[in-house]
């Protein structure tokens, strides 16, 4: 009885050290870089890692002590509970398994803008079952985490330059060809524009106005940066517009053609 706890002992304080010395460093580091702005999901699963490596500690323990068989016995029972827990429990398993696929996306961080089909906001936290984001409203939203990785995902922010397109009408009474002069003019002396890519307009459609598209490039900003510049560069075009005495977006007119009676009553009809 002494000798097989010793092997016991001697087996599960292999596994223990092997996974205190070796694995959990390792952990800890992939989990650091890739996850460096959420150190509450960095804890929670190192917990559950060190649960599962105490539970490995015991079984390879009472192999290495002799009891392998009656573990062997057993593994038909521990089977069917496990079974019939994973089914009762298979949306949370979905969401655990869900959780470490996120965290394991090195472009997927706590900071990050994020559009999935149902909204867009700003990545406030990420649970093992649930992720938090802020929208453009201000609203927490928790979003569980199959819901992430079973949808297309896009992260339009946080990558570099951003590209952004404004897209404005002018009259057809106006010189386009000046008009198109004025827009990489304002673009140009914008701040928050870059001038290499330099700022292009193109001419888009030909309706009841000439509309036109602005390309512009803004240096790694976020949503409210993009608000900021856009706004700033309408109001720059609003104004050198008014000063040159050219239309922005005109009211279209429309003909229309028919005839107008008046009966015996003195009615129209």
């Amino acid at each position: 009885m002494v000798v097989r706890l010793g092997w016991f002992l001697a087996g599960l304080l292999a596994v223990v050290l092997l996974n205190r010395i070796f694995i959990q460093p390792v952990l800890e580091r992939v989990l650091r870089q890739r996850n460096h702005n959420n150190p509450t999901l960095r804890n929670a699963l190192l917990r559950y890692f060190q649960i599962v490596a105490i539970v490995i500690a015991i079984l390879v323990g009472a192999s290495v002590a002799g009891y392998g068989p009656v573990l062997g016995n057993s593994a038909l029972l521990i089977s069917a509970i496990a079974l019939a827990i994973g089914v009762a429990a298979q949306e949370v398993i979905g969401s655990l398994v869900s959780g470490i696929a996120l965290v394991l996306d090195p472009d997927f961080n706590v900071g990050d803008y994020i559009e999935w089909p149902n909204g867009e906001g700003v990545v406030q936290s990420i649970a093992l079952r649930t992720t938090r984001v802020e929208t453009q409203n201000g609203e927490l939203v928790t979003i569980p985490n199959t819901i992430l990785t079973n949808n297309e995902i896009s992260r339009p922010f946080g990558r570099g330059n951003h590209r952004v397109v404004q897209q404005f009408g002018v009259a057809y009474e106006d010189e386009i060809d000046e008009a198109i002069g004025h827009f990489k003019d304002v673009a140009a002396s914008t701040d928050a524009i870059l001038a290499d890519p330099a700022p292009m307009v193109y001419v888009d459609e030909l309706g009841g106005e000439v509309t036109v598209r602005v390309h512009y490039w803004i240096e790694d900003p976020g949503r409210q940066d993009i608000l900021v510049v856009q706004s700033e560069y309408a109001r720059r075009i609003k104004r050198r517009f008014e000063n040159e005495g050219i239309t922005i977006g005109p009211t279209s007119e429309i003909e229309l053609s028919g005839r107008v009676g008046i009966d015996d009553s003195g009615r129209r009809r």
